[in-house]
């Protein structure tokens, strides 16, 4: 990782992911989250205010160190231990069966072996262990489709390997057994970027 990624972009996405209106569907993702947690790119920290009061201990990832410094001043601040760690969502050293829920907020579309990393979450959640997201990707209009390819190389530049054009639906419906999950575009945001997928995804029992 270059001087980008670990100086600048931690205070792109910051700023990008911090309105009211993300704060809202974080809110609406983290309200059922139970038990042991991992949270897969943690990033800067922003989820932590919007977890349930009965949660007090975190293991969260990321694998850009860059975003350490600002976490650390929410998880300071936060009533929940966190456990942060530098790691990539593509190889996590947990044990099977390990975790209540697992989280992921705009994250899938930046890990680049994500099958193999959601295999890895569904690896590490316990039977009936459930995966909370809110991911943007695909959209279901030809149209904007159109724009998402043809922005998606530019898209992975500036987002440090951030994809416009992944079907995320399709991807967690490949892996988990049971996944209810809407699709929506965020309030005002561009198309191309604000396709959104938010849900929970259910390992078997």
């Amino acid at each position: 990782m270059g001087f980008y990624s670990q100086r600048i972009l931690p205070y792109l996405l910051d700023w990008s992911l911090s309105d009211l209106t993300m704060a809202q569907y974080r809110r609406e993702v983290l309200a059922n989250v139970t038990g042991e947690v991992l949270e897969i790119g943690f990033g800067t920290g922003l989820n932590l205010s919007y977890y349930p009061e009965n949660i007090h201990k975190l293991v969260a990832i990321d694998a850009n160190p860059g975003v350490h410094n600002l976490a650390r001043k929410r998880i300071q601040k936060s009533h929940i231990t966190v456990d942060n760690r530098v790691l990539n969502g593509e190889n996590l050293p947990m044990a099977d069966n390990t975790f209540d829920s697992v989280v992921s907020t705009w994250t899938l579309c930046s890990i680049t072996k994500v099958e193999q990393a959601l295999q890895e979450i569904y690896r590490v959640l316990k039977p009936g262990g459930k995966f909370f997201f809110v991911e943007h990707g695909l959209s279901n209009e030809p149209q904007v489709q159109v724009w998402q390819n043809r922005l998606n190389p530019i898209q992975k530049v500036i987002g440090d390997g951030c994809h416009l054009n992944r079907n995320i639906r399709q991807l967690i419906e490949k892996r988990f057994d049971t996944v209810t999950l809407k699709e929506f575009y965020a309030e005002k945001t561009p198309k191309f970027v604000g396709y959104l997928y938010q849900g929970v995804a259910t390992k078997a029992v």
